[in-house]
Order: structure tokens, then C-alpha cells, then sequence
């Protein structure tokens, strides 16, 4: 026990020995330091999904974040394939250039969503699975996230006409129909519903990597706290 909180304090760069007699490991998880431990890890998986999201090419080669695209997009793209196979890797990085605008929209929603995090959060991450931490996180910031950043994704897919090329592509065909909330006579993809999807992926993409981070960190940050 006494070798797991030195631990700790040296993860957090204090240096401070605790007295191990007046705190038992379940008491630890619930302490201050307990939940410094949890954020730090959390904050770690933040940084890492931004530099990614910051850099176009990491973003376009990153598998969590092409795992995070929507059921809906990926359909549109499997049929774009067939048809004109340039226009979805236009699409997708169009996507990428759009991810990068979001970073400083999405940090202090999720840092701030960290910050927040209390006691019985720290509880249910020590009961919970591998995971956990993201899982509030997520809970906590999905929603806001994607409403904070489509308006911006949806600026951005604008700026080169992908939506109209897209439709220019799909005209004559009655594969899609309105899947994107399209009008009901025709095939249309509509610019909200493609810039919604993108957000999406954008947003669940980076839970994935804040996820992976935690998953990754666990056994080294979080053992201490029975994790």
C-alpha cells in the first residue's frame, strides 16, 4: 500500500508522502488525491485526441477515429465508392480540415467536464469497468460538444461545396433517397444532416482516443486505486 500511494505522488509531481495507517485504498480512491489521479489520466486522453485533431494527416490515419463514423455516412461513402471513389476521399478530408477548427472549441468543454468530476464520479470509475472515466466524461459532454461544434463543421464543409458535390454525384440514383434528411421527392444529401454526421464522428472519434489513452494508462495510473 505504502509503495502505491509513493506512487501516486509521484505521478502527480508532489513528492508527498501520505501516512499509510490513516488511509486504507477504498479511502484513497475516494480522496482529493484520488480524483487528481483520475483527471490526470483523463486530461492526458484529452491532450492526446487534440494533437491528433490538430494534425490533418494523424487525424485522416487514425483507425478510433474512422471506427467513430456513423453508420449513415458510411453508407453514403460505400456507395460514393462505386460511383466516383475520389469524392469520399475528398470528403474525408475535408472532415479532417474541419476537426482541426474544433480543437479549441472542444478543450475547455472537456476540460472543464474534468474538472467538474466529484467523489461519487471517482466511486463509480473505481466500480465500474476499464473505461469508466471516458463513459462519464462522455455522458457529461457528448451532447454540448456536438452542438457546439457542428455549426463550425458545417462552415467548414460549406467552404468547398462537398455537399453539392456529393448530390451532383448521387443525382439518378435511388440508393439513398433522404437518408440525410433530405426532401421527400428527392435524393438529395441536405448540408445539415451531412455536417450533423461529421460531428458526430468527430466528437465519438475523440472519445475513442480519450478511451484508449485511459485503457492504455490504467494498470500504471490508476492500480493504486484498485483499477
Amino acid at each position: 500500500m505504502k509503495k502505491y500511494i509513493i506512487a501516486i505522488a509521484l505521478i502527480l509531481g508532489t513528492g508527498v508522502v501520505i501516512n499509510t495507517s490513516l488511509q486504507s485504498c477504498s479511502t484513497l480512491a475516494t480522496s482529493d488525491l484520488g480524483l487528481a489521479v483520475i483527471k490526470r489520466v483523463l486530461l492526458g486522453g484529452i491532450n492526446k485526441g487534440m494533437n491528433i485533431y490538430g494534425n490533418k494527416e494523424a487525424f485522416l490515419q487514425n483507425n478510433l477515429v474512422d471506427k467513430a463514423l456513423p453508420k449513415q455516412l458510411r453508407d453514403i461513402n460505400t456507395t460514393l465508392e462505386k460511383i466516383a471513389p475520389a469524392l469520399v476521399a475528398k470528403e474525408r478530408e475535408y472532415i479532417a480540415d474541419a476537426a482541426v477548427y474544433t480543437v479549441n472549441i472542444s478543450r475547455p468543454i472537456l476540460e472543464n467536464a474534468v474538472n467538474s468530476l466529484n467523489a461519487q464520479d471517482v466511486t463509480r470509475i473505481i466500480q465500474g469497468e476499464k473505461g469508466t472515466a471516458t463513459l462519464i466524461l462522455k455522458e457529461k459532454t457528448s451532447q454540448q460538444l456536438v452542438a457546439a461544434i457542428a455549426p463550425k463543421v458545417e462552415q467548414e464543409l460549406n467552404k468547398y461545396g462537398i455537399v453539392k458535390t456529393i448530390n451532383t454525384a448521387l443525382s439518378g440514383s435511388n440508393l439513398l433517397g433522404s437518408l440525410l434528411g433530405g426532401g421527400n421527392n428527392n435524393n438529395n444529401v441536405n448540408a445539415g444532416g451531412l455536417s450533423m454526421l461529421a460531428s458526430e464522428q468527430i466528437v465519438n472519434g475523440l472519445f475513442n482516443i480519450i478511451e484508449d489513452h485511459e485503457k492504455q494508462n490504467s494498470a500504471s495510473l490508476l492500480g493504486p486505486l484498485g483499477k
